[in-house]
């Protein structure tokens, strides 16, 4: 069985370096660690040099040593590969493994994720050392577990080397077979792009006033996705050859242009997170209208979520936040770390690892604080992880609980990559997506996101009542089929302006709109149009109740059997037209907006469709306080997390069992400012 993500326990751990400290620090850091309720650590990530110091000299008397002392102590260990920081002596003799940047100019050595996944190179260097690592290190008691590499497409997900080329132009024949039918998907006849040889095509270069073919610039998103899945899957590939069978291999974070859900289930047995909420209150761009701030965070944990049901952090917020070039923010107040380790517990993680164990005094990350200071003494941060401990002893029943959800918001890969390449699609995209999650945050309306992948079935979706799908400009027939077959049984489905006028290659379809979705909303779009910006905003009578349609309008006509138009434009030339319609299908509802979401248009939404509030006749709460509930074994476990800084108080309806204290709770309950409760249900 393996030792964390077991079922069964509920665990803290800590990334801890040994190369920064002295060893004589090693022993009494690994029993401090113990005593405060720790039991495993991370180590590793960026230590290649301690066992190749030169170019095929291996020594693994370092890090033998510590798993020495770590025996001694009862901790466990998840080691690392090191690819993310090549050192300098290969960087400099095979310069070809570093990255370049659009304009060709080549990152050097000196920070980390300098390298390009695509250097045949690199990629025999960098299998080398995994091998190395995993044959001597993996039959060690002490191991429990593998992480590859370190936040995989983090610092860039943009690579533009020599090899980058070769190798994409290896996948473009792959999935093409002709440059005829690549001249066809990329629309090429446009400004005379018409390719004649596989050696005329390249990553993205620059271009003049930056201007992109646009379907290229898709399938080069997918191209940097594919090569980091596969850089992945050939560490996972070497570790499971030595590992031990009750061990396993994750990475971690969630970064841009990779397909997270791929790389897991190719390489991985669950996926980890590096959460750090604190980025909410950081110096340079802290919005102080943002109604959530670090509660925000429970979107990227749903996200996380929606890899593995069950899940870890690898990197919890312990300290403040800050490089010595960016990302300052303050110390965590007392209490948010305890708020923030049960937010991760609350959405699915049944390990938190907080990052780090002591305060670097050198490098980049002088000032991204861990649990202790550059001292090392007794200090407060250290207290609160010894409470957290205790709570986390109460409640390992938890373990293995399942995140309930009634309302599901749909994503898929095309899209996301769609809108980072395409500011039409990207600006109503930001705004929904955005205000559907703290719409539904704010209304105590728990909310699971669920990727539409190739092979999935309706009766996956079937558990939520609820579906929004707010921008999905590129439709397939495989995702029209399963919406059909979600609405028929009873489903309702959300859909927002823009949707189904692309193809997979991202060109604009030349049918009636939304395209292949038309038949199950019962929506034609005759027009469409930005929001003028001197028209101010536009408004729906959505049946007597005035919502806003932000951004971009699609001016709707029902089509007839069954459709129906729910509210109409209030202001510009398309005042008194169409703005919502919905449609009985089968026995469920399709809605179609004709704008996108604002915070409370989305709530106006979760209202009407009677999904606001489902824990109503259990508890009452203020927007303050996030609710959450995991399930097992027909057991529910409720949290009631608060994130002002003022005490709130929440109505329990019935009595309830506190976990954290044993005693049942009833009325008028006091949480504390950044407190937590934990109720059985």
């Amino acid at each position: 069985m393996r030792y964390i993500l077991n079922g069964k326990d509920v665990m803290l751990g800590t990334c801890y370096y040994p190369e920064h400290w002295n060893p004589d620090l090693w022993e009494e850091d690994l029993k401090r660690m113990w005593e405060a309720g720790i039991r495993v650590i991370r180590i590793a990530e960026f230590a290649w040099n301690k066992v190749e110091p030169k170019e095929g000299e291996y020594t693994f008397e370092f890090f033998d040593t510590f798993l020495e002392k770590v025996a001694g102590t009862g901790m466990k260990v998840i080691f690392c590969t090191p690819t993310a920081t090549p050192p300098a002596w290969l960087t400099e003799k095979y310069p070809e493994v570093l990255n370049v940047t659009k304009e060709g100019v080549r990152y050097r050595h000196g920070a980390r994720r300098h390298y390009n996944y695509n250097s045949p190179v690199y990629k025999k260097f960098a299998a080398d050392i995994t091998e190395k690592f995993a044959s001597h290190y993996a039959q060690h008691p002490s191991i429990i577990g593998w992480q590859i590499d370190n936040e995989l497409n983090c610092e860039t997900a943009e690579f533009y080397s020599e090899s980058d080329t070769v190798a994409f132009r290896e996948f473009l024949r792959e999935k093409y077979s002709t440059i005829e039918k690549l001249n066809e998907a990329w629309g090429t006849v446009f400004w005379n792009q018409t390719y004649t040889d596989w050696e005329e095509v390249y990553v993205p270069q620059k271009t003049i006033s930056d201007s992109t073919n646009p379907h290229r610039v898709l399938d080069y998103i997918r191209f940097v996705s594919d090569s980091a899945c596969r850089f992945a899957k050939m560490q996972a590939d070497i570790i499971r050859k030595y590992m031990k069978a009750d061990d396993f291999v994750t990475t971690n974070g969630i970064f841009g242009n990779l397909d997270n859900h791929r790389m897991k289930e190719e390489s991985l047995d669950f996926i980890t997170y590096d959460s750090y909420p604190n980025f909410a209150y950081c110096l340079d761009d802290y919005d102080e209208n943002d109604p959530l701030k670090d509660r925000k965070w429970s979107r990227n944990l749903t996200e996380t979520r929606s890899i593995s049901r069950i899940f870890g952090i690898m990197e919890q917020q312990s300290g403040a936040n800050g490089w010595n070039t960016r990302m300052e923010a303050p110390t965590p107040r007392p209490g948010q770390m305890t708020l923030w380790t049960m937010q991760s517990i609350a959405h699915g993680a049944d390990y938190v690892s907080y990052f780090r164990w002591r305060t670097c005094t050198v490098g980049t990350e002088i000032y991204w604080h861990g649990i202790l200071d550059y001292s090392g003494r007794e200090n407060r941060r250290l207290r609160e992880v010894r409470e957290i401990a205790k709570m986390v002893s109460g409640m390992q029943g938890i373990a293995g609980a399942v995140y309930e959800a009634r309302i599901g918001m749909l994503q898929d890969y095309d899209n996301i990559w769609d809108a980072q390449l395409d500011k039409w699609h990207e600006r109503v995209d930001r705004v929904s997506r955005k205000n559907i999650y703290a719409a539904a945050q704010l209304a105590h309306a728990p909310v699971d996101i669920i990727y539409m992948r190739e092979g999935m079935t309706a009766e996956e979706l079937q558990r939520y009542e609820v579906l929004f799908y707010p921008h999905a400009s590129i439709m397939t027939e495989e995702r029209a089929a399963v919406l059909e077959e979600y609405v028929k049984a009873g489903g309702k489905l959300v859909m927002g302006c823009r949707t189904g006028y692309k193809d997979r290659n991202g060109r604009c379809i030349m049918e009636k709109l939304p395209g292949l979705v038309s038949k199950l909303t019962g929506t034609d779009i005759p027009e469409y149009s930005f929001v003028a910006p001197d028209e101010g905003a536009v408004y729906v009578d959505w049946e007597g109740e005035c919502v806003e349609a932000a951004v971009f309008n699609d001016i709707l006509a029902p089509i007839p059997d069954g459709a129906e138009v729910l509210g109409t434009y209030k202001s510009s030339y398309y005042a008194g037209e169409p703005a919502l319609i919905r449609n009985h299908f089968g026995e469920g509802e399709a809605y179609y907006f004709g704008g996108a979401f604002t915070l409370d248009t989305a709530a106006v939404f979760l209202r009407k469709l009677g999904v606001d509030e489902p824990y109503r006749n259990i508890v009452e709460a203020s927007e303050n306080c996030e609710i959450s509930v995991r399930r097992k074994e027909g057991c529910g476990y409720l949290f009631l997390l608060n994130y002002a800084p003022s005490e709130s108080v929440v109505q329990i309806k019935t009595p309830l069992r506190n976990l954290l204290t044993g005693e049942m709770e009833n009325g008028n309950v006091e949480i504390e400012k950044y407190g937590v409760k934990v109720y059985q249900i």
